[in-house]
C-alpha cells in the first residue's frame, strides 16, 4: 500500500510539473470540482435557509396548529368564541412535543386618519403570547406589554405605518363594524408603541397586534372566551402527525387546522426548492465526474509506458488501476478543499452581512437566508468524493486492455 501511494504521489507531482497536456486538464478538473462543491453548498444552504425562514414567519403569525370553533368555517376572523376553560390550556400536556400554546382573537377594523384610511385585522393576544418571533423584526419602538388592565398599546407593521404616516407614540382611532350595519361602528383609540417588518406582505399589509381584552369587550365576550388557540410544536416535520393527535384530544365542537392546510400554496411552493436543490446537485456531480473522467483518461494515455513497466514487473491490473484512482482521489480532495474554503466563506459573508438581497413581495424575505450545518457539508463532500470515484471505475478499466509489450514500445 505504501508503495502504491508513493507511485500515486509521483504521478501527481509529475503531472503537475511536467509541461504536458495533463497539467491543464488536471487544473480544469480541480476547478470543476471546486465550482461544483461551491454551487451545491450555496444551493443547499440558501434553499433550506429560505424554507426555514418562510415557514417560521408563517408559524409566527399563526402558530403551527390552530384550534377554533367549527362554526368559524376556517375563517381568518374568529366570529364564534371558544371557552378558555379547557383541559389543554394553559398547558397542553395531552400530547408530547408541544412547545407552547397561546390564546388569541381576531376582528376586522378600519383605521381612519384625516387624510386616509386602511382596512386591517386586529389580532388580540394575551399575557402568554410569545413575542420572540416579532422581536427579531422590530424596527422601531418596543413590543406592547399586556397585563390585567385594558391596554391601548398596539404593534403596527411598517407597511401600515408608512401608508398612514404613523410613528411611535402616535394615537389613532379604529372603527369596528357591528353585525347590524345600521348601527354606528364601535370606536377605539390605540397608541403605537412599536413598528415591525416581517417581510411577509400577506401579513404585514393587514395584521395589527392589540390587547386580547379589547377584542373580548368589542365582541361582548366574557374574560373566559377567546377566538381560538395557537399551538407550537417542537418538530415542524411532525406537524401533520401532531395536528391529528391534537384534534383527537380536543372536544368535538372544536376544529384543528395546521398551517400546511391553511396556506397550501406557500408550502407547496417552498417544497419545490427540494427539487431544484436535487437537480443542481445531480448536474454539478455529473459535470465534476465528466471532468475527472477526462483527466483520468489523459493521465492513463500519458503513462502508458509506465503501466507497461509496472505490469511487466508483476503488478496486477487492479493494483495499477488503484494507483490512478489514488491519484484521482488526490485531485478530487484538492478541489473539495478549495471549494469548501470558498463556499463556506461566501455563506458566512452572506449570513453576517446580507450582501445578496431579494424581493420580499416574491420571496417573503429581504436578504437571502443561509442555513449552515456541519452535517450536510460533510455528507456533501463524502458523497461527491464517492460518486466521482465510482464514475472513474469504468474508464480505469482501460488499463486492463494495455499490453505490457506494446506499452513499453509506446511513445
Amino acid at each position: 500500500m505504501n508503495y502504491e501511494l508513493f507511485i500515486a504521489k509521483r504521478l501527481t507531482k509529475s503531472a503537475k510539473h511536467k509541461s504536458s497536456i495533463s497539467s491543464p486538464i488536471i487544473k480544469i478538473a480541480i476547478v470543476a470540482i471546486s465550482l461544483g462543491i461551491i454551487i451545491m453548498m450555496i444551493a443547499i444552504a440558501t434553499g433550506i435557509g429560505l424554507q426555514d425562514k418562510i415557514r417560521d414567519k408563517v408559524a409566527g403569525f399563526n402558530g403551527h396548529v390552530q384550534i377554533t370553533n367549527f362554526d368559524n368555517n376556517n375563517s381568518e376572523i374568529t366570529l364564534v368564541p371558544v371557552s378558555a376553560e379547557q383541559s389543554f390550556y394553559p398547558d397542553f400536556n395531552l400530547v408530547d412535543g408541544i412547545r407552547h400554546i397561546q390564546a388569541y382573537a381576531t376582528k376586522p377594523a378600519i383605521i381612519k386618519t384625516e387624510t386616509d384610511f386602511e382596512g386591517v385585522v386586529v389580532k388580540g393576544v394575551g399575557q402568554e403570547y410569545d413575542w420572540q418571533f416579532l422581536q427579531e423584526y422590530l424596527v422601531e419602538g418596543a413590543l406592547p406589554v399586556f397585563g390585567d388592565e385594558y391596554s391601548e398599546e398596539v404593534l403596527l407593521s411598517e407597511h401600515i405605518s408608512n401608508r398612514l404616516q404613523f410613528k411611535v407614540g402616535d394615537e389613532f382611532n379604529t372603527f369596528f363594524l357591528k353585525e347590524d350595519i345600521s348601527k354606528p361602528p364601535s370606536v377605539r383609540k390605540f397608541k403605537v408603541v412599536g413598528i415591525y417588518n416581517s417581510g411577509m406582505q400577506e401579513f404585514d399589509e393587514s395584521v395589527v397586534f392589540a390587547d386580547l381584552k379589547q377584542i373580548q369587550r368589542l365582541n361582548k365576550w366574557d374574560s373566559n372566551q377567546v377566538g381560538g388557540f395557537e399551538i407550537f410544536v417542537n418538530d415542524f416535520n411532525m406537524i401533520r402527525f401532531k395536528g391529528d393527535q391534537i384534534y383527537a384530544e380536543t372536544p368535538s365542537e372544536l376544529n384543528t387546522t395546521t398551517i400546511l392546510s391553511k396556506y397550501p400554496g406557500i408550502f407547496e411552493w417552498i417544497k419545490l426548492f427540494d427539487n431544484n436543490i436535487a437537480l443542481i446537485i445531480i448536474i454539478m456531480i455529473l459535470v465534476a465526474g465528466i471532468n475527472m473522467i477526462t483527466a483520468l483518461l489523459v493521465l492513463i494515455l500519458e503513462r502508458t509506458q509506465m503501466i507497461g513497466i509496472l505490469k511487466s514487473l508483476g503488478s496486477t491490473n487492479w493494483s495499477v488501476r488503484k494507483l490512478f484512482l489514488y491519484n484521482a482521489s488526490y485531485i478530487i480532495l484538492r478541489g473539495l478543499f478549495w471549494g469548501n474554503l470558498i463556499g463556506i466563506s461566501l455563506l458566512l459573508i452572506q449570513q453576517y452581512f446580507g450582501v445578496i438581497t431579494l424581493d420580499p413581495d416574491t420571496y417573503y424575505v429581504r436578504e437571502a437566508p443561509v442555513y449552515i450545518s456541519v452535517g450536510y457539508i460533510v455528507l456533501l463532500n463524502i458523497g461527491t468524493l464517492l460518486l466521482c470515484l465510482l464514475m472513474l471505475l469504468i474508464p480505469s478499466y482501460i488499463i486492463t486492455k494495455i499490453s505490457p509489450v506494446k506499452a513499453i514500445k509506446f511513445d
